[in-house]
């Protein structure tokens, strides 16, 4: 995908809407993209780990760039993913890290239970 496209996928600060970034949030592929950036800080897109069609990836990045989530740009060859807290946290106080801590809760309660 051309740089240009990627950076009109990037909605402003204020293009940011809670309706759409719950809406990002609440598949559980891109949840998990978001924890595992939220951990990590930035990574590649070719670097998640997730089993599943490139295509597929393609379209949670797309959903996440396009709430206003995630940031993508070009790095070399690559596609560098971070999120965009500084962005989130202004518009939301604690949204984005009240969702990671109940997702991480809920987990390692599963895993309690196991």
């Amino acid at each position: 995908m051309a740089a240009r496209n990627i950076e009109q996928e990037q909605p402003s600060r204020d293009g940011i809407t809670l309706h759409k970034v719950l809406h990002a949030l609440s598949d559980p592929v891109r949840l998990e993209i978001v924890l595992k950036l939220a951990g990590a800080g930035e990574i590649a897109c070719g670097c998640f780990g997730l089993a599943m069609p490139k295509s597929s990836l393609s379209h949670h990045f797309k959903v996440l760039r396009r709430s206003g989530v995630l940031a993508t740009r070009r790095e070399g060859k690559e596609w560098v993913n971070s999120l965009r807290r500084e962005d989130l946290d202004a518009l939301f106080p604690g949204v984005l890290d009240s969702i990671i801590a109940a997702e991480r809760a809920g987990r390692a309660s599963e895993v309690g239970r196991k």
